[in-house]
């Protein structure tokens, strides 16, 4: 059975290209929290606001979106995600003009609020074109170029924000992209594109809440989800930070550590997904969760030890890279398969909910390092990644997958 069917192959590739874009945007915001830092001379829980806007309009967004998505189209849910991405983008021109942090703030929830839709819209989307059997494993290779559009996001910042630290350094990154978005929205709006398997439904929303909510399987893939994010982006988010400490560089230097963990991030991503032809994604879920908990241990118990730090931060990215859609394939795999398929619109919006993790538990490790030591901040995910294994030993038992 085809993982990807020829009549779906252009409005596919439409679609992932979409993956990108997101990885840009996630990226490019955790350079933030270095750059506010030394630029506005912030503490670790304070930069950490940054994210607290990005993913808390993920949670705030995602259930509007599906709503819209499931009255309209897949193809209006793209479009509405790009329109305010790029709305968000452009607005950091006129907040650095007043110089406030809070006016980047909004910017930022704008953009991740587009983000947020088109991340709704778009998994369910790439699932739906072909058969359920394979949707996981179509999903993670849409999923497989999200890192490409973060490594774009990590030299662009690189370059044009770290290298002159300043908030015109920010916002004319950021403009630039936002008239880029203009130019594919454009692009998508003369598109043709097929409607989806699950489009429409003859039941209400407060029937479909309730189904979800009993199904086991689902709800608990919300929750490792939102541990593994808030992990993901606890990672990233102080790769900078903790690299900076610990071989007494500066952001632009430190910067290409995280650039490596990211580059190792998208090609096991790769690796993945080809052995997911051989190898079930619940067992392969299960060698992520124990190596990623492994090795953020290893960093929180790092200081002073160099290069073998720096190599464990970077196997953290390396052995993760599987979770995010995984976990968001099995979990929305069973309603998929269940007896009202039509659900999945909505119990794709929870799905991406759970990323609210990232704006709740980088400031929880934000603490801990201001009030401890960055290294034991790791300590954080670590703990997220051990919830991840115990939800990988779930699905094996359940065979859900």
């Amino acid at each position: 059975m085809k993982t990807i069917e020829k009549k779906y192959l252009l409005p596919f590739a439409l679609v992932t290209s979409l993956f990108l874009l997101w990885g840009l945007a996630n990226n490019m915001t955790d350079t933030l929290l270095s750059a506010f830092r030394k630029i506005m001379n912030m503490s670790d829980t304070r930069t950490a606001f940054i994210q607290m806007a990005f993913y808390g309009a993920y949670f705030c967004v995602a259930l509007p979106a599906a709503m819209f998505i499931r009255r309209y189209s897949f193809k209006s849910g793209v479009i509405l995600g790009l329109a305010l991405y790029a709305t968000g983008a452009i607005l950091f021109l006129p907040a650095a003009k007043a110089a406030s942090y809070t006016f980047y703030l909004i910017a930022i929830y704008i953009m991740a609020s587009g983000c947020s839709v088109l991340e709704t819209t778009a998994n369910p989307y790439i699932m739906s074109m072909g058969s359920a059997e394979t949707a996981t494993r179509r999903l993670n290779i849409a999923q497989s170029f999200n890192p490409i559009g973060s490594i774009a996001g990590i030299l662009m910042s690189k370059y044009f924000i770290l290298q002159e630290v300043s908030l015109y350094s920010i916002s004319g990154t950021y403009v630039s992209l936002g008239i880029v978005l203009v130019f594919l929205m454009t692009v998508m709006i003369f598109s043709k594109m097929p409607k989806g398997h699950s489009e429409g439904t003859d039941s209400s929303l407060l029937s479909t809440f309730g189904r979800l909510s009993r199904n086991k399987d689902y709800m608990f893939g919300i929750v490792a989800q939102f541990f593994y994010v808030g992990a993901q982006i606890g990672v990233w988010s102080y790769t900078i930070r903790i690299v900076k400490e610990e071989m007494k560089i500066q952001e632009a230097e430190a910067s290409t550590i995280y650039l490596a963990s990211v580059v190792a991030f998208c090609l096991s991503r790769f690796v993945y997904t080809w052995l997911m032809k051989y190898i079930k994604p619940s067992k392969l879920l299960l060698f992520s969760g124990i190596t990623s908990t492994i090795c953020a241990t290893a960093v929180s118990q790092g200081q002073h030890t160099g290069w073998f730090m720096i190599i464990m931060l970077i196997a953290i990215s390396l052995f993760m890279s599987l979770m995010f859609p995984t976990i968001y394939g099995i979990a929305l795999g069973s309603v998929v398969k269940s007896k009202t398929p039509t659900d999945a619109k909505i119990g794709a919006s929870g799905l991406i909910m759970s990323i609210l993790g990232g704006a709740l538990i980088t400031p929880l490790q934000g603490y801990v390092s201001d009030n401890s030591n960055i290294y034991t901040s790791y300590l954080v995910p670590a703990i997220c990644f051990f919830i991840v294994l115990l939800y990988s030993i779930y699905t094996i038992k359940r065979k859900i997958d």
